[in-house]
């Protein structure tokens, strides 16, 4: 569990992390430099889920060994497959991660929604949906490990 108090905002008692693969943690099906440590050290207060459309079909050897639980979801809807995800593993409990169209809802729904803005870019109503604006996925990653990056970006 990571416990954040965000001065004039609610607090973050997060369990999980539900992040997209490509766009997110992969460029062009390859994971990105620094993202497994990253990965391996935030698998201790919180449980990591991965939800990709797997466009490279490389999500499942890019995370072998790693400590997170990975599901791969059909074509279609995969906007609503991710938000359900998100609710039911408990919302309140969530910190969401993405970039693209397909990943909008799950960081509206999250307590805490992170859009990433790397190779791919990011969808515009993603990037409205989210709570931060991240440059690439170490920063992201980094406001977890180190929460007084994210308490000096939310506080009011």
């Amino acid at each position: 569990m990571l416990d954040i108090e965000i001065p004039g905002a609610a607090r973050l008692s997060l369990a999980h992390l539900v992040l997209d693969f490509n766009g997110t943690l992969a460029v062009d099906g390859r994971l990105l430099p620094g993202v497994a440590d990253a990965l391996r050290t935030l698998a201790d207060p919180l449980d990591i889920h991965v939800l990709t459309a797997d466009t490279f079909g490389t999500a499942g050897a890019a995370l072998a060994g790693l400590p997170v639980r990975l599901a791969v979801l059909p074509p279609g809807q995969q906007d609503e497959a991710k938000r359900r995800h998100v609710e039911q593993l408990g919302a309140e409990r969530c910190v969401a991660i993405g970039n693209g169209r397909n990943d909008r809802s799950m960081l509206a729904a999250a307590a805490l929604g992170i859009v990433l803005v790397q190779h791919e870019g990011a969808a515009l109503p993603t990037l409205l949906a989210a709570d931060v604006v991240a440059p690439d996925i170490l920063a992201a990653l980094g406001l977890l490990l180190h929460p007084a990056r994210l308490v000096a970006t939310l506080r009011r």
